[in-house]
């Protein structure tokens, strides 16, 4: 084992209650798929009761130079960024220096005078309510992603190159403020770049760049040393990279060069880090706001960020709703699993999960004490790994 690379105590599988067969037909699936030319490699790190089980690295993290994967390789997690700037936010809530309540123009006055762009006609009103922080937190806001549908605000977003990373957060924040909401804010969720809204509102509330603030508050605090919105120069040779081309024939998606600076440190997909920095998060989360005896929140504010926030509202878009299955809500910066069935996919009620664009996957079951966290860096190739993943983890929960 590498020094210094261990996430968590280590117990012997059997001790907490996992199958060490069952965990061991799911790497042979992996591997297998590995061996098939579908999958680079994977890093794959199970825990339970804050020990872990497996962690077990497969296959290649840099294909074309034939590099191996290792336990300390670096991920593009995307998306998996959410979830640490939602709990960064809560901070600052526990702070008393925000509420969720308060609306976005109070903190980001760009975003006073939004506009909803009426389907159909194309024709802009203005918005009914000025979104909260709330609605951030929630993708409840009105916002949208480029990449969920082809109406002219995804258009619109497209066109502005929202997503650059030459602009800073603030100059995103400027720059989107001056495009129309999907919907009008509070009535249905949408996937969206709310989150890098709340980068920059960290910004604002705090003084400090979101990068600095989460180093200095979350990372350091958690041990997570391998987490950031760059990679180092001294780094690059960790950083996982997908095939050149998808196996099964799909339009690439380009992964984030990181060979190449950015000034936008998004709040919604920027971070890289590496399975076992992400096991410390979610352990700390599973803990409710705790790990190695350092507290940043306090249990009922995870338990709240937790829960389901959705209730009844509905999907906006088709490209959202395929992101929540049956059984399953949203909550702060997280999905909730709400019903035992109706999802494809096992889970307890209380579950909570979420991915990165790029493959990486997550999910904490407090009613079992356990956590899985599956890193692949194969773009097209996400989701039947997702389901493969969870489908037997859990086979191999036996008590």
């Amino acid at each position: 084992m590498m020094h210094g690379i261990h996430p968590l105590p280590q117990a012997r599988p059997g001790d907490l209650g996992l199958c060490p067969l069952r965990l061991q037909r799911l790497l042979d699936a992996l591997q297998g798929d590995i061996d098939r030319g579908r999958l680079p490699g994977a890093v794959v790190l199970i825990a339970r009761h804050g020990q872990v089980a497996l962690f077990e690295h497969l296959g290649l993290r840099a294909p074309l130079r034939g590099e191996p994967m290792t336990r300390d390789t670096v991920f593009r997690i995307y998306s998996m960024t959410k979830p640490i700037v939602s709990a960064a936010v809560l901070m600052l809530v526990e702070q008393g220096r925000l509420q969720l309540e308060d609306p976005l123009p109070r903190w980001l006055p760009e975003f006073a005078s939004l506009e909803v762009l009426q389907p159909g006609t194309g024709e802009r009103v203005p918005a009914q309510r000025a979104p909260t922080v709330h609605d951030l937190l929630r993708h409840t806001a009105g916002f949208t992603y480029e990449f969920l549908g082809s109406t002219e605000v995804h258009r619109a977003y497209a066109q502005a190159r929202i997503g650059s990373r030459e602009r800073d957060n603030a100059a995103f924040t400027a720059t989107l403020a001056t495009l129309p909401l999907l919907i009008q804010p509070g009535t249905a969720w949408e996937y969206s770049r709310a989150t890098d809204v709340l980068g920059r509102l960290i910004e604002v509330v705090s003084g400090e760049t979101l990068g600095a603030w989460l180093q200095a508050r979350v990372f350091e605090p958690l041990g997570m040393k391998d987490t950031r919105f760059d990679v180092p120069e001294d780094w690059l040779a960790r950083l996982a990279e997908p095939f050149p081309k998808d196996p099964d024939g799909a339009p690439m998606m380009i992964v984030t060069d990181y060979r190449r600076p950015g000034r936008h440190e998004s709040g919604g997909g920027g971070l890289v880090s590496t399975a076992r920095d992400y096991a410390r998060f979610v352990q700390f989360l599973l803990n409710r706001g705790t790990l190695d005896n350092v507290r940043l929140l306090g249990p009922h504010i995870v338990d709240w960020m937790t829960a389901d926030h959705l209730g009844d509202l509905p999907r906006a878009s088709a490209g959202s709703a395929a992101l929540l299955p049956p059984g399953h809500g949203f909550g702060l910066g997280v999905a909730v699993r709400t019903a035992a069935g109706l999802a494809p996919t096992p889970g307890s009620v209380g579950m909570y999960y979420w991915g990165g664009l790029a493959g990486t996957s997550f999910f904490a079951d407090p009613a079992l004490g356990l956590q899985a966290i599956l890193m692949i860096q194969a773009p097209n190739q996400r989701e039947y790994y997702r389901a493969l993943f969870r489908n037997m983890v859990y086979a191999a929960v036996l008590e």
